[in-house]
């Protein structure tokens, strides 16, 4: 559930970012931020892995660049669902979900910059 909140926290701090930042988005209010941030969340969650298997050669060819239209789609898409938050055009939210993509992995490797991980290095003496 934390892990939840946390995800939810991130893409709605980096549609804020972007919106103030590139004007690419709008959004009449936080209320309207927040669910639009909530549906992002859940159509990435169960919408997103089924149209990455279904555009896979697509995928495959493009060496993973089809990737960011499918995110733009699914951008557009929750812009559509959500009444206040608007995108003019697709190529709005192409733009808008690389640049939201960009956004949260800064704020993700800000927030989990204290890893777990530890690289341990092995002296040979020769």
């Amino acid at each position: 559930m934390r892990s939840f909140l946390l995800k939810w926290f991130v893409t709605t701090v980096s549609i804020f970012i972007v919106t103030n930042l590139f004007h690419l988005l709008y959004f009449e209010d936080l209320t309207v931020l927040v669910l639009a941030a909530l549906v992002l969340g859940i159509l990435n969650a169960f919408l997103r892995p089924v149209l990455i298997l279904l555009t896979l050669p697509m995928n495959i060819l493009s060496l993973g660049l089809f990737t960011l239209i499918i995110n733009a789609f699914i951008l557009y898409a929750s812009s559509k669902m959500v009444p206040g938050f608007e995108i003019a055009s697709f190529w709005k939210a192409f733009w808008a979900a690389l640049l939201i993509s960009i956004v949260s992995a800064l704020i993700n490797y800000m927030i989990h910059k204290e890893s777990n991980v530890k690289i341990h290095y092995i002296k040979r003496e020769i």
